[in-house]
């Protein structure tokens, strides 16, 4: 059984300071929280800091987590209200269906592959040439290029995002199939809400390592129900261990239904 949890995060605490910063730090307080996992398990996890003063941490597992040591260290272990929540994911994959649509984030790492890199680091171009690397992985930076990862995948992944709705013109000003210029696509109903660049060590390596990211936020219409539950389970992306790939869906606002 699948279970999302979404645990609060006191940010003014000196454990949370470095758990906030640290992506690695993170993932290891989140395994710590699941003691039952069997070789090929995925465990995905995202934090929401929409609000810097209360950040939340989503996670997703394939059993019962307890998070109590992230509320003692990082939490408020004392005050009133719920620490942290864990529901059954089973009733959301159950509402999959073809056609079906819902308000959805994710957070990812857009990248792609090169055999020529504008500009490698010596210590890349080392490590390719001495295990035959045939290509790099160079992430996107610009929000332009990271929109377009996203939207040439979605079909992959078992959605697609429609167009963005927009008022119907007045009469006599519809526009025409000719004035829109060739090779130029409709704005769809996704938008990027937030994009970051951190870096942070990794133990065993002198080079530390560099996370770009981008958290994607809209409304997709299922085109492949298993699919679909299949990037929900697995994570969608590279960069999973350090907090990208949780792909999260809500029910839409009345208002766009």
């Amino acid at each position: 059984m699948t279970y999302l949890s979404r645990v609060r995060i006191n940010p003014m605490r000196a454990a949370s300071r470095n758990l906030l910063a640290n992506p690695r730090a993170l993932h290891g307080a989140v395994l710590a929280g699941v003691p039952d996992t069997s070789p090929g398990d995925r465990i995905l996890w995202r934090l929401d800091a929409d609000h810097p003063r209360r950040p939340m941490l989503l996670v997703l597992t394939p059993s019962k987590p307890d998070w109590t040591h992230i509320v003692e260290q990082a939490g408020w272990p004392d005050a009133e209200g719920e620490h942290y929540a864990i529901r059954d994911y089973s009733p959301l994959l159950d509402q999959l269906a073809l056609g079906r649509e819902f308000a959805f984030r994710l957070k990812a790492s857009p990248v792609q592959n090169t055999s020529k890199p504008d500009k490698p680091s010596t210590y890349r171009t080392k490590t390719s040439a001495e295990l035959h690397h045939r290509s790099y992985r160079m992430a996107h930076r610009t929000a332009a290029q990271q929109l377009t990862w996203f939207l040439e995948r979605t079909t992959r992944w078992g959605f697609t995002v429609p167009e963005a709705r927009t008022d119907q013109p007045a009469p006599g000003l519809e526009p025409h199939a000719s004035d829109t210029p060739v090779g130029v696509q409709p704005a769809r109903e996704v938008r990027i809400t937030d994009r970051s660049r951190s870096t942070f060590n990794k133990p065993g390596t002198r080079t530390p390592v560099t996370l770009t990211t981008a958290t994607f936020e809209g409304r997709l219409r299922i085109t492949d129900p298993g699919l679909l539950q299949a990037a929900l389970l697995g994570g969608i992306g590279p960069s999973k261990a350090y907090g990208c790939g949780l792909l999260t869906l809500a029910p839409l606002p009345a208002g766009h239904r």
